[in-house]
């Protein structure tokens, strides 16, 4: 009986995270990669959760994954995005130390699935609007933990870490500090309005 009940809370573990990662619109690929599940049974839970949200359809992935590694550095935007993610990495666990070999992530994926949507979900939160998919998350934890072309360095100003592509060695300061002087600049273009003291002082 406990090995009956084992296999069930197992599979229903395995589900629940695969429709989770469908509603984070993630590729088959993946959620097979974090479940065990089958490519048939991921498609049978897909076209089940989607013909319950028939206002708000999921879009399925299709064509290549994400490997572009310019793509979290192409602005100031995209990297303060993709800094702030990899720090929601780092409080989850999910970063290897920089001297440990790369491994298969962790030696439960369910548990490293569940943690990585975590993170994910939490950066979403923290953010109004945001780039980055689920999928781009996914390629970015995989560049941060085995190929070194992005790494975290700190920022010379206010101290705190950023991701930088390996091959950019002009900048020296964080995307945060670069958003926050291009605020004050356009608080300090902007046009100031007279007060209504003023208004009644110039029409008498």
């Amino acid at each position: 009986m406990d090995l009956e009940n084992d296999s069930y809370s197992n599979e229903r573990s395995r589900n629940d995270l695969a429709l989770r990662m469908i509603r984070h619109e993630a590729r088959t690929c993946t959620i097979r990669e974090c479940t065990g599940l089958t490519d048939d049974r991921i498609r049978r839970l897909y076209r089940s959760y989607a013909h319950e949200l028939s206002e708000a359809p999921v879009r399925r992935r299709r064509g290549k994954s994400p490997r572009q590694v310019t793509f979290f550095v192409r602005n100031t935007r995209a990297q303060f995005e993709s800094s702030l993610l990899a720090s929601a990495f780092a409080a989850f666990g999910l970063l290897q130390p920089a001297n440990m070999k790369p491994s298969n992530e962790s030696d439960d994926p369910l548990d490293y699935g569940r943690r990585f949507c975590d993170a994910y979900e939490t950066h979403q939160q923290l953010l109004n609007t945001q780039t980055l998919s689920f999928e781009h998350a996914w390629f970015l934890l995989r560049l941060l933990n085995r190929s070194g072309d992005l790494r975290a360095v700190r920022c010379r100003h206010c101290d705190s870490y950023y991701l930088k592509d390996k091959f950019n060695l002009c900048r020296h300061t964080c995307p945060t500090c670069r958003l926050k002087r291009a605020r004050t600049r356009r608080c300090r273009a902007k046009p100031r309005k007279p007060c209504s003291s003023s208004r009644a002082v110039m029409h008498d």
